[in-house]
């Protein structure tokens, strides 16, 4: 198990002197214990091309292996704390980036009940969340538009309304609106294949609706920007914005067929057997999502 785990570190590296670095170990130690490993498999395992190191198919297959045996004696430990009536381990997140909003602030809260429990928490946008959802790499995802493929479970706890923003001082701040009032202005829209993108073109497409969209950004914080800027509306996510909108110089404004309903869902590959941990985060997700839809509402 111990240079199969010096072997996943490589693999995830694509360097044998980085995965030193990271393992703490000297290059040659590393190295020696890689050649034990290829002598007891009896077939190259890597291959060095142009300085990076490339798995060859024996490689991939033991790696797969690695993982698949790591995560049984990930599932064992915990299990077995379980049965001693503990919460502890390790808990793999990955979130859409709309959920950094929320999220750390929620595992804080989940430490404070389980110390003993480590998380790794992953924000990244929804194409990359998708591949890691692939690849299995962690426990729980987060993100409001739960992919067709691969196949997965999800469920929903929290609203996710989408609302429009102009900057404070816009002359429609105040004012009650249409949809076709929004089609007047210039927007500014998050990036192709975003959960918050497919959402609104969705709700638009269904009431015949186009905005006119000049500019694409990926991120939410430097969508508000442009927004307080002057360079467009924009409908993002009210998590986004935080309980004080207007200290970020954007307005809410009030649209007449707005909010967009949405909802956060965790979603998992169909098929998985969450661990303990994983389940106690579910439960703990549910039960604070009310308190926390409540503060969105009033703020």
């Amino acid at each position: 198990m111990h240079q199969l785990r010096l072997f996943a570190a490589v693999a995830q590296e694509g360097s044998i002197s980085r995965a030193a670095e990271r393992l703490c170990l000297t290059q040659p130690t590393l190295s020696a214990q890689l050649r034990q490993l290829t002598d007891q498999v009896g077939l190259p395992l890597y291959e060095v091309i142009g300085r990076r190191l490339h798995l060859t198919e024996a490689g991939e297959v033991l790696l797969a292996s690695a993982d698949e045996v790591a995560g049984t004696l990930e599932r064992l430990e915990e299990e077995i704390a379980a049965r001693r009536g503990l919460t502890q381990g390790r808990l793999k997140l990955a979130v859409v980036s709309t959920a950094e909003y929320f999220m750390p602030r929620l595992l804080g809260e989940f430490r404070q009940r389980h110390p003993r429990v480590e998380v790794a928490l992953a924000v990244q946008n929804r194409a990359a969340l998708i591949e890691r959802l692939k690849d299995n790499a962690d426990d729980l995802y987060v993100m409001s538009s739960p992919p067709e493929q691969p196949p997965v479970r999800r469920q929903p706890f929290l609203a996710n309304p989408l609302v429009a923003l102009a900057p404070r001082a816009h002359p429609w701040v105040g004012r009650r609106l249409t949809l076709a009032d929004l089609a007047e202005e210039e927007f500014i829209q998050r990036e192709a294949g975003s959960g918050t993108r497919l959402a609104v073109d969705s709700f638009l497409a269904e009431r015949g609706v186009r905005l006119d969209a000049r500019l694409e950004l990926g991120s939410n914080e430097a969508i508000k920007q442009a927004v307080a800027g002057r360079l467009g509306l924009a409908i993002l996510s009210r998590h986004a914005l935080g309980p004080r909108p207007d200290e970020s110089g954007v307005a809410v404004l009030d649209v007449a067929e707005l909010p967009i309903p949405s909802r956060w869902h965790v979603v998992y590959p169909e098929g998985k057997q969450l661990s303990p941990l994983a389940r106690a985060f579910l439960d703990f997700l549910n039960e604070r999502a009310p308190e926390l839809a409540r503060s969105v509402e009033a703020a």
